[in-house]
């Protein structure tokens, strides 16, 4: 391979693809993660990158943006051999790239990070205006002075889209683009990505959603297990062919029984609380509850108080009343995390590093973020004990990993999920409160997770699942609401829900008499 400075950013020579891969391998401690692949993309084409968790994706992604370097294998662009040794040479060839883990610094502003991928030649305000221009072209509303630590999962998702389309990419990665936007958001990408591949761009699209794919894309490469095994039209397929080059098989069908909704286990009560970051969204007196034996849902776009919310309810923010919140009639709202959990509130965050796990810790270790009954009387671990718990969670979910010992870090977004959620339901809960639960998962391990939620809900838990996935929502929820500049929608049952309902709900349109 030679070096990248000798490509530039000239129309292909010939014809040639925007991108070609021959032999591309990366290979870890233990694992083969990309073996042998070869691919091309087109100049304008939207080519889909599918497999399951694990499959070797987001690894031949960052070799083609420069952040991992290949074991062997050769790219070009254009036509030209190339060698991209480091994001900044990626960039400087047109490609951009979208993470799925996002790579933002969180005491920035949203236009300063921006900034740092722009060069020296425009100022802050001039940056401010273009953040602000584009998003508001695309549909993706976002403040550029707003500090990054501020924003929910869904929001710094636009931060990233916004960054990488301010840079006018010849060559657009996308890992899970989609998986914390709200259908509306998505189909305003859809616009927008369509229009960038008439213009000539190349977009490279990772995602688990197979419909999205077979809407969006002209050209799709499978890969299973670190090696290509099949390329197709997605246009031409359907969801159950996909998933047989995928995973081998058909994900399973969800059953959805009718609930047997018991007692109230969380009741919530004109909970009304003032953010605690400038750019947060106050709580307004906000009403919900969840019975055992019952999966409700919260739907909404990210930003409008979700966040505040399950700080609220997982005890990391005391501030309201105690009576605000009760767990089976009594009154938590001044208790922490660790003493809700005792009383059988587990709770699984949206951000999966960082808050759902220690990315330096084992997954072993991992298990005492939540599960207490591995330490001794005096503050002994029970080392085995963790390590059997583990072991059982990651076969039972089928995470990708060295073993119960590998750090949480060293696994892929989608396996880390699995083993989070994996975890939580593990422990029995008798009230689970869940963000994103099927973020970044492939469709098998996400109707896995489905099926385990309706299990606890048909076991008598209540479960509270906080979600920008409508589908997902409408597929496991026994009830919805719908929360909107911090204020909560009257209960809505599964039965009278629609996407067109639920989304004029999302801009605050309800009446407080509507059902």
């Amino acid at each position: 391979m030679r070096q990248a400075g000798a490509v530039s950013t000239a129309e292909p020579q010939g014809g040639a693809p925007r991108l070609q891969l021959a032999g591309v391998t990366k290979a870890y401690p233990g694992v083969v993660a990309n073996d042998g692949i070869s691919l091309s993309v087109q100049p304008g084409e939207i080519h889909a990158v599918l497999g399951e968790n694990g499959a070797g994706k987001s690894t031949l992604m960052k070799i083609i943006y420069g952040s991992v370097k290949p074991d062997a294998g050769s790219l070009a662009i254009d036509g030209r051999p190339a060698v991209i040794r480091n994001p900044q040479e990626a960039r400087a060839l047109g490609i951009s790239m979208v993470f799925q883990h996002f790579s933002l610094f969180d005491t920035l502003t949203v236009a300063e990070n921006v900034w740092l991928g722009l060069g020296k030649n425009l100022s802050l305000a001039q940056v401010c205006e273009r953040i602000s221009q584009t998003a508001s072209a695309y549909g993706l509303p976002i403040e550029p002075m707003r500090p990054v630590h501020t924003l929910g999962v869904g929001e710094r998702q636009r931060v990233e889209i916004v960054r990488a389309l301010l840079t006018d990419p010849r060559l657009l990665i996308l890992d899970e683009p989609t998986s914390v936007l709200t259908p509306q958001a998505v189909d305003n990408l859809f616009v927008t990505l369509r229009r960038l591949a008439q213009e000539g761009c190349s977009i490279l699209y990772i995602s688990h959603k197979l419909h999205e794919i077979r809407a969006l894309c002209t050209a799709c490469t499978v890969l299973r297990g670190g090696r290509v095994s099949g390329v197709c039209d997605p246009r031409q397929e359907s969801n159950a062919s996909l998933s047989r080059l995928m995973i081998g098989a058909e994900p399973p069908q969800l059953e959805h029984r009718a609930s047997q909704a018991q007692a109230v286990v969380l009741d919530v009560r004109q909970l009304a609380l003032r953010s605690t970051e400038p750019f947060g969204t106050d709580l307004q007196q906000v009403a919900l509850n969840v019975r055992a034996g019952e999966v409700v849902g919260i739907a909404g776009v990210s930003g409008n108080g979700q966040k505040e919310l399950l700080y609220a309810l997982s005890g990391e923010d005391t501030r309201c009343d105690a009576a605000a919140i009760t767990v089976n009639g009594k009154n938590v709202g001044k208790l922490g995390p660790a003493q809700r959990r005792a009383m059988g509130l587990h709770f699984v965050p949206e951000e999966r590093l960082g808050r759902g796990a220690v990315p330096s810790l084992s997954l072993a270790r991992n298990l005492l973020l939540t599960r207490h009954e591995a330490r001794g009387r005096i503050g002994w671990l029970k080392p085995r004990l963790l390590k059997a718990r583990a072991d059982s969670i990651i076969a039972a979910y089928r995470v990708k990993t060295d073993g119960a010992s590998a750090p949480a870090r060293s696994l892929s977004g989608g396996n880390l999920q699995k083993f989070i959620m994996g975890r939580e339901i593990d422990a029995r809960p008798t009230l689970l409160i869940v963000s994103q639960p099927t973020w970044g998962v492939d469709v098998g391990a996400a109707a896995q997770i489905r099926g385990e939620l309706l299990k606890l809900r048909d076991a008598g838990c209540a479960v509270l699942v906080v979600s920008e996935e409508l589908d997902e929502l409408f597929e496991i929820s026994d009830r919805l609401y719908v929360m909107a500049k911090g204020a909560m929608s009257p209960s809505l049952d599964r039965s009278d829900a629609t996407v067109e309902r639920v989304g004029q709900w999302m801009s605050g349109l309800w009446s407080t008499h509507e059902k």
